[in-house]
């Protein structure tokens, strides 16, 4: 969920702004440590990428892209998802 939050932050995607985008994805609290443990476990995989943003009223910003090996990754899980979903009758669309 890291991973496509961060893309759909686009290239100056953060830490908070990741958070809130999972937050208001999954329906449920994030701890904003625990986003910056994930970020820093995908980057050191290689599949997102930080700098420090130039310093503004308050401190500069750590921001993050997914990188094209996360990209990867990305529709790998995908694939593997729909899959999964296949295989289970109870989480196909039901007619309303």
């Amino acid at each position: 969920m890291i991973v496509l939050a961060a893309l759909r932050g686009g290239e100056d995607a953060y830490a908070i702004q990741i958070a809130r985008e999972v937050e208001a994805t999954a329906g449920r609290s994030v701890q904003l440590g625990a986003v910056y443990t994930a970020l820093k476990r995908l980057e050191d995989q290689g599949l997102v990428e930080s700098w420090t943003g130039a310093p503004a009223a308050e401190r500069a910003k750590r921001y993050f892209r997914v990188t094209s090996r996360g990209m990867a990754a990305a529709r790998s899980t995908r694939q593997a998802l729909v899959v999964l979903r296949s295989g289970f009758s109870q989480l196909k669309e039901q007619p309303s």
